[in-house]
């Protein structure tokens, strides 16, 4: 009887079609892990991230550094610190002067949030190596020698080319006045001042390049809202008093 033949089963053979996509499924996937090798390699480590106050002080600084400034920019910061040094010190005069309680709640904002900007453009002229004027509690402005040899001026003159800024004799005047008179003045001068900062900031902002630095466009923005935000209570604070606003 012959002996019957084994027959060795094995895998059908494959398609062909099956086969090509087979192989190139292995391929790209091969490339995959052969550049993401490569990237890994390539992509040094990053520090930790920092937290904490000053570390975000540090990053805005920057931040802030990367952004252009020009001389307007400059000038204006310069300029808006003498500006505000002068609304601080008139300010303080409220209480001591017989001011109404209306008028010392406007003065103690001017007050809170002119210091606090003072602060913020001394640091920047200081970030980016300019001559920073000194205001000191008196609120008298000195400027480092070489700016003052370089403009050629005094404070005083410097101060007057500002709009908006009181005269010698205004400040007199507001020095010598009490109770509803001092507050008529002060009303009516802060106006003034306040319509000379709202015209700096569109000064700045009419220069080709200036105002872009990111730190000098929001400060500039929100002290023209802000200004002309208290420029209309000032005025309704007039018509409250019976004093006719003061013409443009």
């Amino acid at each position: 009887m012959p002996t019957p033949t084994l027959l060795h089963l094995s895998n059908p053979p494959m398609p062909p079609r099956l086969m090509s996509r087979r192989l190139s499924a292995t391929l790209t996937l091969t490339a995959l892990w052969a550049l993401s090798a490569c990237g890994a390699a390539r992509t040094p480590r990053q520090p930790a991230y920092q937290m904490g106050a000053e570390a975000a002080k540090a990053r805005a600084k920057t931040d802030s550094l990367r952004y252009p400034y020009t001389a307007a920019d400059i000038e204006f910061m310069t300029g808006m610190i003498h500006h505000h040094a002068q609304a601080i010190v008139i300010s303080k005069w409220a209480e001591s002067h017989g001011a109404s309680a209306a008028v010392q709640r406007l003065t103690g904002r001017i007050i809170n949030a002119q210091t606090d900007e003072i602060t913020l453009m001394s640091t920047w002229l200081g970030d980016r190596d300019q001559p920073v004027p000194r205001v000191d509690s008196a609120g008298t402005v000195t400027m480092p020698g070489q700016m003052a040899a370089m403009a050629g001026m005094d404070h005083g003159s410097h101060a007057m080319m500002m709009p908006g800024m009181l005269t010698p004799a205004q400040l007199d005047s507001l020095g010598a006045a009490r109770g509803p008179r001092f507050d008529q003045l002060f009303l009516t001068y802060m106006i003034q001042h306040h319509r000379g900062a709202v015209a700096m900031v569109r000064t700045l902002f009419s220069n080709h390049g200036a105002g872009q630095n990111e730190t000098i466009f929001k400060f500039a923005s929100d002290a023209e809202v802000d200004q002309s935000t208290e420029i209309r209570r000032m005025l309704q604070m007039l018509l409250e008093l019976d004093v006719p606003p003061p013409s443009q």
